[in-house]
């Protein structure tokens, strides 16, 4: 499927699951939703697939875990659950995009769907790569969460959170910097 159908589609359903109310039947609509989604994405029933989409949502699995905190704290238990899984929901359906669209189809996509925005003297080509860049992110993020994970396990590191925090945070750090580096060297400010 095209890029432009995606991201339609994708815009549509992740705004038609955060209007349900918060109830038990939304939480189980964005499960759904994400499940679909996969079984749509063609990654194949195998492990493979599972455990690469599995790999982009843990990488931001803390979004989620604040989202669930917050809301029980301040809403209660089935709000927490729902919106909570509308936020995996929309992850789930981010890495799904960003897994099986290549950056150019995407860029070229959000770029001709932003175009009416010239009138308003925006940019559109900016914007476009500014949203295809964080939706490409996440699988990098991912992948950069697992190699230091990987590399506290290699030096004998406990699996603590509070370890894997800085040394992931400065990775993330420097690919920021080589990303701004590389789009300054592309003439983007």
């Amino acid at each position: 499927m095209p890029a432009g159908p995606k991201l339609l589609m994708i815009l549509f359903v992740v705004l038609a699951v955060s209007l349900l109310p918060s109830h038990w039947w939304s939480a189980a609509a964005a499960a759904a939703v994400a499940v679909l989604g996969y079984a749509v994405a063609g990654l194949g029933p195998g492990l493979c697939g599972i455990r690469e989409l599995g790999r982009q949502v843990f990488a931001v699995r803390w979004v989620i875990v604040i989202t669930v905190v917050s809301q029980l704290v301040f809403m209660g238990p089935e709000p927490a659950v729902a919106n909570a899984a509308r936020v995996t929901a929309a992850i789930v359906l981010a890495a799904l995009l960003a897994l099986t669209t290549r950056v150019t189809a995407l860029l070229d996509a959000i770029e001709r769907g932003l175009r009416p925005l010239e009138r308003l003297g925006l940019d559109p080509q900016r914007i476009a790569l500014l949203l295809t860049v964080t939706i490409s992110t996440i699988p990098v993020l991912g992948r950069r969460a697992n190699e230091v994970r990987d590399a506290q396990r290699a030096r004998g590191a406990r699996n603590n959170p509070r370890t894997f925090v800085v040394p992931f945070l400065i990775v993330a750090l420097k690919h920021a910097d080589e990303l701004g580096d590389a789009l300054t060297a592309r003439g983007v400010r």
